[in-house]
């Protein structure tokens, strides 16, 4: 199967590009000043509410309860970070030796790391379920099974 033509070329076109926002913004970040910072971050924050809208649009807009679960849970997982670092991660990284305001840029620093560390396994998880999904797709058309009994429509509006 040809990349080009797979569902994959366009999802891995908007991956490259969020990586490289994320890379631009963060060394540019890095050498800025705090208001092209704060310019940045403001951006970024409009972005991920533009796509947690989307999201939510998709969510109810399928037909597919599969593909519905499968945003909910992602609409899921970003509420209970949110909640998480709210309520508990600063409560937790307290100690009598820092004020609430060290605990917050701790806690700000921890979550960054682990935000890149949940990035990167995602694009691990990426990988592996696109080549089980290509290894399928090789499987069926190995076996002879038609096109239209080996895909199923998601009865999704992009």
């Amino acid at each position: 199967m040809n990349i080009d033509k797979s569902v994959f070329a366009y999802k891995l076109y908007e991956m490259e590009e969020q990586y490289g926002k994320l890379q631009c913004r963060i060394r540019i970040c890095e050498q800025g000043d705090r208001r092209r910072i704060h310019s940045e971050l403001e951006k970024a924050e409009d972005e991920y509410k533009e796509n947690t809208l989307l999201l939510e649009k998709k969510a109810r807009a399928c037909r597919s309860p599969a593909v519905t679960r499968l945003t909910q849970a992602q609409l899921d997982y970003r509420q209970k970070i949110g909640d998480v670092m709210k309520k508990q991660v600063i409560k937790d990284l307290h100690s009598d030796d820092s004020t609430p305001e060290q605990d917050e840029r701790e806690a700000d620093m921890l979550y960054a790391e682990f935000a890149m560390d949940f990035a990167t396994l995602a694009m691990q998880q990426a990988l592996i379920s696109a080549l089980t999904a290509l290894d399928r797709q090789g499987e069926a058309e190995d076996t002879g099974v038609p096109e239209e009994q080996n895909k199923e429509e998601t009865g999704c509006k992009k």
